[in-house]
């Protein structure tokens, strides 16, 4: 993908997460966009000619149907009279190992609500992941394993 695509995806996911379609925010979201891939650049270059294009936006739904999803529940969650929230940090065992995987794993589980990334171990092996909810840990591992760490090795591949 050339990097005015990419910057057009990026400046299409600005305003679509701000929810603001206006000429102002379309160039914010442009500028956001170009600053993001100058920052990554040597990242950029290296994943830029192993990118599915269809994979990518399987990766881009997937996000936008998580984020509706968790916004939903942590709605949810907070509304009720009694909020039963097992707020913990639990350690998902890392399968990708390139640095802008990593980031963008990261990044995706702390765009999402309700869950934050911490930390990854010095190996770059484990990510440590905040949970609002982490009643399960097992669970929320498979998600995101299942989720957004196979829809990155799809999109990516070595």
């Amino acid at each position: 993908m050339t990097f005015l695509a990419v910057n057009l995806l990026l400046m299409l996911t600005w305003t679509a997460v701000s929810g603001s379609f206006t000429v102002h925010n379309l160039l914010l979201g442009f500028a956001v966009g170009a600053l993001s891939i100058w920052l990554v650049r040597e990242q950029f270059a290296v994943a830029r000619h192993r990118v599915r294009p269809v994979k990518l936006l399987l990766l881009v739904a997937l996000f936008f149907k998580e984020l509706s999803l968790s916004a939903i529940k942590v709605a949810i969650l907070v509304v009720r009279p009694n909020m039963r929230l097992r707020p913990g940090i639990f350690a998902f065992p890392l399968s990708l190992t390139r640095d802008f995987e990593i980031t963008l794993l990261a990044n995706l589980i702390t765009l999402t609500p309700g869950t934050l990334s911490v930390d990854v171990s010095e190996d770059r092996r484990t990510l440590y992941v905040h949970a609002l909810d982490c009643h399960d840990p097992a669970a929320e591992k498979r998600a995101i394993s299942n989720g957004f760490e196979r829809r990155i090795r799809e999109a990516f591949p070595l």
